[in-house]
């Protein structure tokens, strides 16, 4: 069996006009609901490309940190490649690390040979529905000189991201199946206003 933990999740978009209708409907079948904005970076390694060149995929970190929590601290996700759709039709199953980083998560992603690829910040709304955490949210793009985040467009589009709050291990206890099902239940639930699907990126 593996020894990998795991994020098990669902993705999809809407548009504005949309919004009431999907936050009534995902606030009725959740335990909890708050306002969102986060900062997010991506690194990957410095020898990425060459790595690409080589054939591997390299390993990319996320380092979040929650804007709206006046003592958040930085959070790094490490993700590998999802499993195959042969074996996970329904849902992105992948591979995942997450640790909370003291002091300057930047710093410490460059001393493990990482580069800042992108940035980026997302202004939403979080839901938490058993071992599920659904985020809501459009992107802010950051103003090149102020690096401050610029409000999205009325009109720009809104994503969701269904996945597993922390990472899980497939065992007997905790089987992924059981995971499977609860993104598979929000789907059901946002049948006919959101299209939850698996992705591989």
């Amino acid at each position: 069996m593996s020894s990998h933990s795991y994020e098990v999740a669902l993705f999809g978009q809407f548009f504005s006009q949309d919004l009431s209708a999907i936050l009534h409907r995902i606030t009725l079948h959740s335990e909890s609901a708050h306002q969102m904005h986060a900062k997010e970076l991506v690194f990957e390694p410095y020898d990425a490309q060459y790595q690409r060149d080589s054939g591997t995929e390299p390993v990319l970190l996320r380092v979040r940190k929650e804007l709206l929590e006046p003592d958040a601290k930085w959070v790094i996700y490490s993700y590998l490649k999802p499993e195959s759709v042969r074996v996970h039709p329904e849902a992105t199953v992948r591979p995942w690390a997450t640790c909370q980083v003291v002091g300057n998560a930047l710093n410490f992603a460059s001393a493990l040979g990482y580069v800042r690829r992108s940035q980026i910040y997302k202004r939403g709304y979080i839901f938490r529905r058993g071992p599920l955490v659904i985020q809501m949210f459009q992107q802010e793009q950051v103003d090149p000189k102020t690096q401050k985040p610029v409000s999205a467009h009325a009109d720009a589009l809104w994503e969701v991201e269904v996945r597993t709050a922390a990472p899980v291990r497939n065992s007997p206890e905790t089987p992924l199946s059981r995971y499977v099902d609860a993104v598979l239940e929000v789907q059901l639930l946002m049948k006919g206003l959101i299209d939850l699907r698996r992705q591989d990126a």
